[in-house]
């Protein structure tokens, strides 16, 4: 006798009234477990009355137990902001400014990058169409690898916290970054803007500048092996500090403990989303790269290219949220 004889009537029909999918869509990881989502309450009552929704623990369980788990819900979308919203250092193309209004009138959004609010203003924000102004307050910014966060309210963008370094965490991480590019022949004499950038919160090191060219950022270090061993280097001499690979040519120094998974975590503390509700997307998710922080906490990811694999996405995913809320 297989276990559909050994239920009463209605769970046969409830069983039907639930939806069970592999989990291989775009907001789901694709080794995790068959999903299931129960439909809305509406549908369940004019299934079953007022009895449907007190059936759906009793439902739940029953699948669980069969190994399938419920369809995780996704409220937030977390983007990466360089080579994942946008090209390195340059405003979002209208294509991606489109879907990113389209995404906010649906879930809530955050961007967490490594620079500094100006550089979230110049890429993304003052890109957005008029239409998004209604919504600004659905849209989380988390500069400097989430060691600083901004909301919208009362028509300004207001800083909520700054993890920010002391004067002498500062001066030793100036030091120490500039001493080893040196010596590892790394510090170029033709640049685009400063090497060194203190961001507060956060010191940062762009061995062409943080003005340079796309392609020459791409050419510098394609490998990623100059940045890591800079990396390596600098973070031997503070070790009381958080040395990480950042964009195509930076590395990032912070207090110890904080990246993007330090960011994502004080999201949920500070919204009460929880993590298993959000969706992160990236361009480094490699385990060399800044976004790794946030995949190895457990936060479910999408790896991309470049910002048009990310718009490509979104034309995919945005249709699911938007018919997922219906």
């Amino acid at each position: 006798m297989g276990d559909r004889q050994m239920l009463p009537e209605h769970t046969v029909r409830m069983e039907k009234s639930l939806t069970v999918t592999p989990a291989t869509r775009p907001n789901e990881r694709s080794d995790a477990a068959p999903a299931f989502h129960i439909q809305p309450l509406r549908k369940l009552r004019r299934t079953f009355g007022r009895l449907g929704p007190r059936l759906v623990p009793f439902f739940e369980a029953f699948f669980l137990g069969k190994g399938i788990r419920p369809m995780t819900r996704t409220t937030l979308v977390a983007f990466d902001l360089d080579d994942t919203l946008a090209p390195s250092k340059s405003p979002m193309d209208p294509r991606m400014s489109r879907l990113l209004s389209e995404l906010l009138d649906i879930v809530e959004v955050c961007i967490i990058s490594g620079g500094q609010f100006s550089q979230f203003k110049m890429q993304a924000i003052d890109n957005l169409p008029d239409s998004s102004s209604s919504h600004l307050d659905r849209l989380h910014l988390m500069p400097t690898c989430g060691t600083q966060y901004y909301r919208f309210e009362d028509s300004l963008w207001k800083q909520i916290y700054a993890e920010n370094l002391t004067e002498d965490e500062k001066a030793r991480a100036l030091a120490a970054v500039e001493a080893r590019a040196k010596e590892l022949g790394l510090w170029e004499d033709e640049t685009w803007g400063p090497i060194l950038e203190d961001r507060g919160s956060q010191i940062t090191f762009s061995a062409l500048g943080q003005a340079a060219p796309v392609a020459a950022k791409q050419a510098w270090d394609p490998s990623g092996e100059k940045k890591n061993t800079l990396r390596e280097a600098v973070q031997a001499d503070l070790p009381d500090l958080e040395v990480r690979s950042g964009g195509s040519t930076s590395v990032d120094i912070t207090r110890q403990g904080i990246d993007k998974a330090y960011g994502m975590k004080k999201l949920a503390e500070l919204t009460g989303i929880p993590l298993d509700d959000m969706l992160f997307v990236g361009d480094r998710l490699d385990e060399n790269g800044n976004d790794y922080p946030v995949k190895a906490l457990g936060v479910r990811t999408h790896a991309v290219d470049d910002w048009e694999d990310t718009a490509a996405y979104l034309e995919k995913l945005i249709p699911e949220l938007r018919n997922a809320t219906l």
